[in-house]
């Protein structure tokens, strides 16, 4: 299956019709029934060709997640089912691979959904070109540009809770391989209006209420401000607070947004400061005071607030409350200064803030477009996202300047999309070879002339209405225009020639209508010229110029004093007409691409869609006009490719697989399906169809035939399916007939076995028996010619025995006789001696006699053969006490011996490494004596018979002695990394823990010494010898549970080898890293949350441990 067949089509499960050009009938009743029937579904996204129309849905919709991103990425327009994302892929895919650069222009009313839009097309784009480090950058940058803008730009308004306020162009600049460079911002009539004065149930711009909710006390003490709104009159309260919007959150991220893009802090500092002045301004009130010439003055009735926005923007008090009292009007060599009453003391103040602000507004752009700006020289890619305000009528007739200007871009945009589609329609059939033919549509060229036009146009004539000497106003304005504009068919006035409108009760005599294209607009002429002429008194600039504040001099380059310039300044209507036209032949020069934004209610609520709203919206975005537009020709065109891949299914020759060009198929497949030839054309490339009823003749066919497939497909499977499992269970009966047979042919020859083995057994016990009578026999044979033997030897013993009796009697008589003889002579000696030694005597025996019991008592009461036991029994007498002391000594070396001769080799070698430790640690290392009670076992990962470490093991060719895990310090962080311990004779080994990959291999001659501290950690340093190969990258600085045993066994197998290793026990340390020294220092008392010390990089020079407090 082709990869669009793959994916859900533009066709396919469609609700509705995806592409408005395919909608049969094409009326506007079946238009807006179309929308609110996707809508309904959530599908808020819809197609006229490649024109997307959006409906704010006023609800989050899962459609715009990561994995929406790859779906839609590098895939056909028409591929999928309508999307945002389709559009900006096919705008981005246009631009990288066929070199063309791009616009997307997104229009509609307030609180449709243009700023949303926007940033989903920049997202989409940020996700899909190139990731780097620089790239990332830009892009984050270009990102975060509209935290920004939206918060100096952007206001709650009756409509929408995040209006913008401004009209936004952005070119998006890419190098050839599609990542984008930078960008440049364009900003159009900011409504400064709304600083000084908002509409019942509005806010002014986000800014003012995100300073006072998130800045911090002492950031607005700096400020000056206080946190309550109702203290500062440029505020509305009534709408103070807005449902979902958190202005202090929200202001930390403009702050962060701020030092992403590139602004320094002096700068936000700067701006902050303008925007409290502006606050500080609008609590300026104005009192009366009557001159001798009796005109009144206005004057500055509380100066407090006066002088803090004076000292916020380092300004001259007493200049700037002059400026409020006077102006002073220059005429070449001419000045005459005049007083200022109240009201133009107001209109001063409202007109110097308003100016400040938008003058911020532009600065901040200009600021923002230095940050994001492409570096490099070379040849860029651009693609332009314009967001601007739509087409704006309000009902009530309020419509005044701002709508009027506004209106004459949308006007302009209009005649720009009708021109390039229309382009683009007849490029595409040249391009294709297939016959161009006419299209009527209305060209609005003559409404956007009626406003235009450099002579008679109702932009010039307000320029020369307000430039001309004499009183002006907005009744000299309108008379003017009902002079001059009386004839034209777009323009009506009550007060015209025209007679028609005489009577017409529904046309103000202060107003004037406009057909435009998309409907009839009435203005009110109040405020016309004032607005155009947007002016600031001289005076008010010279005082912002000579302000000690790093922006003001920036802003109010015209208060310069040496740079007089008495030229008037070019009115409002004057620049946005020349700012329209640059954009104009900026958008000429790009390939467009449309996104129609429509919002479904006035409640800002989800799943609302009120029709007469939308189908208002739907007249005077010219959507109709745009269906009309596209289907005049063909309302269908597709590539032969997928055409084929789709409906091939409906013709046998094409079906499974057309092994021809792609378009012959087409041919043969048409050619079948008997479609007349006026319904379609073969271009170069594309099929054309022209009627959309013949597209959804085929797609019900091809639903047809995909249900009659789908049932041949169900019929195979469960054919297939059946025979598989007769297949399966004849193979099972074989393996189970088999299995039996086998089963039986077991057991028959079971049966035979152990009749065999019966008969066997009877045989061989009756010839065993055989052969018992045999031996039994004789054996009675050789027992009796025994018997008779023994009987005749003790007959002959008997007699010996008698014979040697009887001489030995003989001989005793004797032998009694002489000893008889003997005892009484030596009785006679004793006698003798006895009585001459008898006390001496006595006391040698009595003291053997002592002597006897104080051995036998100490037999009962000796110790036990512990060495270790101390006790002892207690001596009986004093005269013992030498013996008792020597026997003890005696006792003890005995005792120790015979311990010592239970020991292995093994347990002795142990019992050494004890007392080597001993030696080295004992009394020097906090850590030792919690070691002595735990043998010291050397293997502890069992290399041997561990299948984790046979790789390593192999790589080892000599004995392990120790091999555990340790944690190599890292000199960047202080972290720890596991890695594989082993020591041999030779070798020291470092491994990775997981992979067993020899990391190090250190030869033991190249250690010098050893470094640890004297407290409870395991860390320890192994110095390496300078200039070998092991020391190119430094010593290792180590940490392990185990660290006596290591240093220990280091310490044996330097001095079995005749060499000496210094061990070093100090609290700082230094470890050489690659070429730099590092101090380890270990400090006591922490950590707080763990029993393990920690290790901490301080700085590039010192690393610092903390043991924890025993």
């Amino acid at each position: 299956m082709s990869k669009m067949e793959a994916k859900t089509s533009l066709l396919d499960n469609m609700i509705g019709v995806g592409d408005m050009v395919l909608l049969e009938p094409l009326t506007e009743e079946s238009f807006i029934n179309n929308l609110k029937n996707r809508f309904d579904h959530s599908e808020i996204y819809t197609y006229i060709g490649s024109v997307v129309i959006s409906l704010n849905p006023y609800r989050p919709l899962p459609i715009y997640t990561a994995d929406k991103v790859e779906e839609y990425r590098n895939r056909n327009f028409y591929e999928l089912s309508p999307h945002i994302y389709a559009l900006a892929d096919e705008a981005y895919r246009s631009l990288r691979d066929q070199d063309k650069d791009q616009c997307i222009l997104i229009t509609g009313e307030s609180g449709a959904g243009k700023t949303e839009a926007s940033k989903l097309v920049m997202s989409y784009v940020a996700a899909v070109c190139g990731k780097g480090q620089e790239v990332n950058k830009v892009k984050e940058q270009l990102l975060q540009s509209n935290p920004v803008l939206e918060a100096f730009g952007n206001a709650k308004t009756v409509r929408n809770d995040n209006s913008s306020r401004f009209g936004k162009y952005m070119d998006i600049e890419f190098d050839f391989k599609g990542d984008p460079l930078g960008g440049v911002i364009s900003n159009y009539l900011l409504e400064k209006s709304r600083v000084v004065k908002q509409p019942r149930g509005e806010r002014n711009f986000h800014i003012f209420y995100q300073l006072l909710s998130g800045a911090s006390e002492d950031t607005l003490k700096k400020l000056k401000l206080d946190r309550d709104l109702s203290k500062y009159n440029y505020l509305s309260l009534d709408s103070a607070a807005v449902n979902g919007l958190d202005d202090a959150a929200n202001f930390r991220t403009v702050r962060n947004a701020m030092q992403i893009v590139g602004f320094m802090e002096d700068e936000v500092q700067s701006v902050l400061e303008l925007v409290a002045a502006i606050l500080k301004l609008g609590n300026i009130e104005f009192k009366p005071e009557s001159r001798v010439n009796g005109f009144d003055e206005s004057r500055v009735k509380d100066k407090n607030d006066l002088k803090e926005m004076c000292e916020l923007l380092g300004i001259e008090q007493s200049a700037l409350e002059r400026a409020f009292s006077f102006r002073t009007v220059e005429a070449r060599l001419d000045k005459v200064s005049t007083t200022l009453n109240v009201a133009q003391a107001y209109y001063a103040r409202d007109a110097l803030a308003k100016n400040l602000y938008s003058r911020l507004f532009s600065w901040l752009v200009t600021r923002i477009n230095e940050s994001i700006k492409a570096q490099t020289k070379v040849r860029k890619k651009v693609m332009g996202v314009l967001d601007i305000y739509g087409f704006e009528i309000f009902e009530n007739g309020d419509n005044s300047f701002e709508q009027f200007i506004i209106n004459y871009c949308n006007e302009k945009l209009q005649q720009i999309f009708i021109e390039l589609t229309l382009r683009e329609e007849q490029e595409e059939y040249v391009r294709e070879g297939i016959e161009w033919t006419n299209i009527e549509y209305f060209n609005n060229a003559i409404i956007c002339d009626l406003i235009e036009n450099n002579q008679n146009g109702i932009l010039a004539m307000l320029d020369e209405e307000c430039l001309r000497p004499g009183t002006v106003t907005d009744e000299t304005f309108l008379d003017k225009l009902n002079t001059i504009c009386a004839d034209h068919q777009h323009f009506e006035s009550r007060l015209s020639k025209n007679s028609k409108f005489l009577t017409d009760h529904t046309l103000p005599h202060n107003c004037f209508r406009i057909q435009h294209y998309a409907g009839k607009v009435l203005y009110r002429v109040e405020g016309f010229v004032d607005k155009n002429n947007d002016l600031l008194y001289r005076d008010l600039s010279q005082v912002m110029f000579k302000a000690n504040h790093s922006l003001m001099k920036l802003l109010f380059p015209e208060g310069n004093p040496n740079k007089v310039n008495l030229k008037r300044p070019p009115t409002a209507g004057f620049q946005f007409r020349a700012s329209v036209g640059t954009l104009m032949k900026n958008l000429l020069t790009k390939n467009p691409n449309y996104i129609r934004c429509i919002k479904p209610n006035d409640k800002k609520a989800a799943h609302i869609f009120t029709e007469s709203l939308v189908c208002h919206q739907v007249r005077y975005l010219g959507l109709m006009e745009n269906v009309r537009v596209r289907r005049a020709g063909y309302a269908f065109r597709q590539a032969y490719e997928p055409c084929l891949e789709r409906y091939k299914m409906l013709c046998k020759q094409t079906w499974p697989h057309w092994k021809g060009p792609a378009r012959e198929g087409v041919e043969v497949l048409l050619t079948d399906l008997q479609i007349p030839n006026e319904e379609f054309s073969y271009g170069r490339s594309k099929i054309f169809i022209r009627n959309p009823r013949t597209l959804f003749t085929l797609e019900n066919k091809r639903a047809q035939c995909l249900e009659d497939l789908a049932t041949l497909i169900q019929k195979i499977y469960r054919g297939w399916k059946r025979r598989t499992e007769f297949l399966l269970m004849k193979r099972s009966q074989v393996v189970v007939a088999a299995w039996y047979r086998r089963y039986a042919q077991q057991k028959k020859y079971q049966q035979i076995k152990s009749s065999t083995i019966v008969v066997q057994s009877f045989i061989r016990g009756w010839k065993a028996r055989k052969i018992l009578r045999e031996l039994k026999y004789q054996k009675r044979c050789q027992e009796a010619v025994t018997t008779i033997a023994a009987y005749w030897h003790g007959t002959q013993a008997r007699m010996e025995l008698r014979r040697l009796k009887t001489e030995a009697r003989n001989r005793h008589a004797v032998s009694v006789i002489w000893a008889s003889w003997l005892g009484m002579k030596v009785r006679r000696e004793y006698r003798k001696f006895f009585r001459a030694n008898a006390g001496k005597k006595i006391y040698e025996f009595t003291i053997q006699r002592i002597m006897q019991k104080y051995f036998l008592e100490l037999k009962k009461t000796l110790p036990s053969m512990s060495p270790i036991d101390k006790s002892w029994p207690a001596r009986p007498y004093l005269f013992l006490e030498g013996a008792h002391t020597e026997l003890r000594r005696i006792f003890h070396l005995w005792r120790c011996k015979k311990y010592r001769e239970q020991f292995t080799e093994q347990k002795k070698a142990i019992f050494e490494e004890k007392l080597e430790a001993s030696e080295i640690f004992k009394d020097k290392k906090t850590l030792y004596p919690s070691s002595v009670g735990q043998p010291f076992k050397g293997d502890y990962l069992e290399m041997k018979t561990n299948p984790r470490y046979q790789k390593l093991n192999n790589l080892v060719e000599e004995k392990v002695i120790l091999a555990d895990i340790v944690n190599k310090i890292n000199r960047a962080n202080g972290k720890g990394a596991p890695r594989v311990f082993l020591l041999t004779k030779i070798n020291l080994v470092l491994a990775d823990h997981k992979t067993g990959q020899m990391k190090a291999s250190v030869p033991l001659s190249d250690l010098t010494g050893v470094s640890v501290s004297s407290q409870s950690d395991g860390f320890f340093a192994l110095r390496l010898k300078e200039g070998s190969a092991s020391a190119a990258k430094g010593d290792f600085l180590l940490s392990s549970e185990r660290l006596i045993e290591i240093i220990t066994k280091l310490h044996r197998i330097k001095t079995s080898s005749g060499e000496q290793i210094n061990i070093d026990i100090s609290d700082e340390f230094l470890v050489q890293f690659k070429q730099d020294k590092v101090c380890v220092k270990f400090l006591q008392g922490g950590p707080k949350n763990g029993n393990s010390a920690t290790c901490k990089r301080k700085n590039n020079r010192l690393l610092e441990v903390s043991v924890p407090s025993p």
